[in-house]
């Protein structure tokens, strides 16, 4: 995670952002990573199934305020998936985008 932060840093990104650690465990080790564009259902399969211990994606799963992430919605779903496996979520958005 540190590596991620240094190279994103959460001071780079627009305010109304969302970024860094979203799920998961600071200080577990990461053994392989699986990139996306998105966080969605079928790609939190993909890093389930392939064993990933962390998902690094551009766009935020979450951008407004979020009030409920229950397992019967499909961003509930995935962040529960994700818990449950032991597979980490990261986004880099805007502070990616600004990353020299």
């Amino acid at each position: 995670m540190r590596v991620l932060e240094g190279l994103f840093p959460q001071r780079l990104a627009a305010e109304w952002d969302s970024v860094g650690l979203i799920c998961g465990e600071p200080s577990a080790p990461v053994r392989s990573i699986l990139l996306a564009v998105d966080a969605s259902e079928e790609v939190g399969h993909e890093a389930v199934t392939f064993g990933a211990s962390l998902l690094v994606t551009h766009h935020p799963l979450f951008l407004s305020g979020v009030t409920s992430v229950a397992a019967d919605t499909s961003k509930g779903r995935l962040i529960h998936r994700l818990i449950r496996s032991d597979v980490a979520l990261f986004n880099a958005h805007t502070n990616a985008d600004a990353a020299s």
